[in-house]
């Protein structure tokens, strides 16, 4: 789990400072982050947002798709989300010391917002895509992303309704080639 939420920010021979467990977390997300990036149906999602938003589409449908799985958190997991919610933050919290300095800022971010309970809310969506805007080196129009999340509200959660069950099939797959205890299980995973 650790390494899956620090996996953007190790960059390079970084990954060497960290332990088998959290290297393999490490690796899972960059094995679903290419299976999404490919996949047809997140393909088409990012295509109806291609050309308002360019190379932030993706960015953008990844946002999206975590609403959707906020939203339907009750058929993926008996955990109710915000009790899932806490489960993280304490996680993460003990493994702070070790975070990267971005990792550590957003899971400050995080707390303050309890952003996954934020995610299951159109308006929660909105301010993440404000503040990532603000962040972009360039004009990214990302702010204003929700009037497309509204439009196509529908089609964009049929597409996650489709997406999901293979991404989670795709996971329980590369979860059997890891051996070490410290390995999460399929529903336990973080939405990316």
């Amino acid at each position: 789990m650790i390494g899956n939420f620090i996996a953007d920010h190790v960059k390079g021979k970084q990954i060497n400072s960290y332990s088998e467990g959290i290297v393999k977390g490490i690796q899972l997300h960059r094995q679903i982050d290419s299976y999404t990036d490919s996949h047809e149906t997140v393909l088409e999602s990012k295509l109806r947002l291609r050309k308002r938003y360019r190379h932030y589409a993706p960015v953008i449908i990844d946002i999206f798709y975590d609403h959707f799985l906020a939203v339907n958190w009750h058929n993926y997991s008996s955990i109710a989300l915000g009790e899932y919610s806490q489960y993280i933050h304490t996680i993460i919290s003990k493994y702070q010391a070790i975070l990267p300095e971005k990792s550590n800022f957003f899971f400050q971010y995080m707390l303050k917002n309890d952003i996954l309970e934020a995610y299951s809310k159109v308006i929660g969506i909105e301010r993440v895509l404000k503040g990532m805007a603000r962040r972009t080196p360039f004009e990214s129009g990302m702010e204003t992303a929700t009037e497309e999340l509204v439009e196509y509200y529908a089609l964009f959660e049929q597409e996650f309704t489709h997406f999901f069950p293979q991404l989670r099939h795709f996971v329980e797959v590369q979860l059997l080639t890891f051996s070490t205890s410290d390995t999460p299980k399929p529903s336990h995973l973080p939405a990316h």
